[in-house]
C-alpha cells in the first residue's frame, strides 16, 4: 500500500510517502490506528482524526472505506479557500 502525507501531517511524519505491507488492514480508520500506535510524529499527525481527510485511489473516501492491496492512501487537512 502507498501512503501519502499532505501539508502539516508530512511536516510531522517527517515525509511525504512511504510503502506499508498492510494486508490485514481491512479499512482507513484501522489504517489511521497503526500509524498512530507507531508514536512520534504519527501519533501527533494521527491523534485527532476529524482534523484529517483521506482519499483512497484518488478518490475522496470516508474511515470506513475499505482497503486492499496495492491501494494508494493519502491524507490531508480539510482544505478551506477564499
Amino acid at each position: 500500500m502507498k501512503l501519502l502525507y499532505f501539508a502539516w501531517v508530512r511536516h510531522k511524519i517527517g515525509t511525504g510517502a512511504e510503502n506499508l505491507a498492510a494486508d490485514n488492514i481491512e479499512t482507513v480508520s484501522a489504517l489511521i490506528d497503526v500509524l498512530r500506535a507507531r508514536g512520534g510524529g504519527y501519533a501527533e499527525a494521527f491523534k485527532d482524526p476529524t482534523k484529517l481527510r483521506c482519499a483512497v485511489n484518488r478518490e475522496h473516501a470516508n474511515f470506513s472505506a475499505k482497503l486492499y492491496a496495492g491501494d494508494e492512501v493519502a491524507f490531508f487537512p480539510p482544505i478551506t479557500g477564499g
